[in-house]
């Protein structure tokens, strides 16, 4: 049962949410650098949380899902994600008509296609809110059982609203990588303009730039991309809520004090959220929890199925990045980075840049063995606390407390 005084700690968590986001603002040199170029395209949070606080008050008011049968609950959000689906489906066969040269008029071609994809959005409209309320009470049951709550109320309280992410425009130096800026800008933003800003903060800086797509945004109530599948979502909700916990512990303070810092929040978000939406599937969608995930995170998509191991082959990359680099050897870093996105493109994985500042994003998650992180000892470091750990709330509790990467080490040892 949701927590009685709910409405005071929404409000308490979207002040903290505001001076936390506020406090993101850094007076360092290359964040301001880059905003010479990227304020025009910045995202507002504040709007976005006033807005957001507002729909989970509404819900909290009507405690909707509470009043459901559990099997209701489920099948209730089932036909949520069956109706994305065919949302989906339909957004596709619009592109192909608007994308084919020898349909004059596409409009009138596609006429009952638009027609059904505003009644499909509009369902989702109405029956988002209900979803959004059973998935978080779900995820907090869960982490109640892993004993990450007070009193069966995870703190804060488990909340998240689906919407469009925004962007992230990622700087790291040329010759290290190293994530100096990450700048959130609006989700809406045309490849051109994309292009356009990477051109002008790189030249600017002499930096690697990368634009990035984001899965969930750890701000309160946090952000959640609306996708298809259903695990993938309750991995990101598990995945930000616990930035929202940690946020209240010295590992989340000091989220931006060291790259190493940052590199262990987000693995250990990284493995919340891995057991808690296997926990959520086992328990309320047993039907689903041995399938696969078929969503997205980040940049990947459409895999070719052959032999192709994309976390080894971008392990191999990083590490021989990371020895030109050491090297001195910028320029032909760069150029075996561009030879190796090719390769990663013939095989289905539609990176559309492959740089330093890919590496400075994508080398933060480091939940499983080699991938992007390349040899980065942080990321194997927090996967063997969580195995010396008897449970998941113990290794939460743990590294929580932790505000440096010695004092994990320390504390593996």
């Amino acid at each position: 049962m949701m927590h009685r005084h709910l409405p005071r700690l929404l409000l308490l968590f979207m002040i903290l949410a505001i001076l936390l986001t506020t406090s993101e603002v850094s007076l360092d040199d290359p964040t301001e650098q880059a905003r010479r170029f990227a304020r025009p395209y910045e995202f507002d949070y504040f709007i976005w949380t006033l807005d957001a606080v507002e729909q989970k008050t509404g819900q909290w008011r009507l405690n909707t899902s509470q009043r459901l049968t559990e099997d209701a609950q489920c099948k209730a959000v089932m036909r949520y994600f069956d109706l994305i689906r065919q949302l989906e489906r339909v957004q596709t066969q619009i592109e192909v008509i608007f994308a084919d040269p020898e349909v004059k008029d596409p409009n009138t071609a596609a006429a009952e296609l638009l027609s059904q994809q505003d009644d499909l959005e509009m369902a989702l409209k109405t029956l988002a809110p209900l979803t959004e309320s059973i998935l978080q009470y779900q995820v907090s049951q869960v982490l109640a059982d892993y004993d990450i709550a007070f009193l069966s109320q995870p703190i804060p309280p488990v909340l998240f609203h689906s919407t469009p992410l925004p962007k992230a425009l990622i700087v790291s130096p040329r010759d290290t990588i190293r994530q100096e800026v990450n700048i959130s800008l609006l989700s809406d933003l045309s490849l051109e303009e994309i292009v356009d800003l990477e051109d002008k903060v790189a030249e600017y800086m002499n930096a690697s730039v990368l634009v990035v797509d984001v899965g969930g945004i750890g701000v309160y109530p946090t952000m959640v991309q609306r996708t298809s599948d259903l695990r993938w979502t309750l991995d990101t909700i598990a995945h930000e809520w616990t930035h929202n916990y940690l946020t209240l512990h010295p590992l989340g303070m000091n989220y931006e004090t060291t790259p190493e810092l940052r590199t262990m929040n987000e693995t250990t978000a990284s493995i919340v959220g891995t057991e808690v939406s296997n926990a959520v599937l086992a328990r309320y969608y047993p039907q689903l929890s041995s399938r696969s995930s078929t969503g997205r995170k980040s940049v990947y998509f459409a895999p070719v199925k052959d032999t192709f191991d994309f976390q080894h082959e971008m392990h191999l990359t990083r590490v021989t990045v990371d020895a030109m680099l050491a090297e001195g050897k910028i320029t032909e870093a760069e150029q075996y980075m561009e030879e190796r996105r090719i390769i990663f493109v013939q095989h289905g994985y539609m990176i559309r840049k492959l740089n330093q500042a890919y590496f400075a994003f994508h080398g933060a998650y480091a939940d499983v063995p080699e991938g992007a992180a390349g040899e980065d000892p942080v990321g194997p470091a927090v996967r063997a606390l969580r195995a010396q750990s008897k449970s998941l709330g113990e290794f939460l509790k743990r590294i929580a407390m932790m505000n440096s990467y010695t004092q994990l080490q320390n504390t593996i040892d």
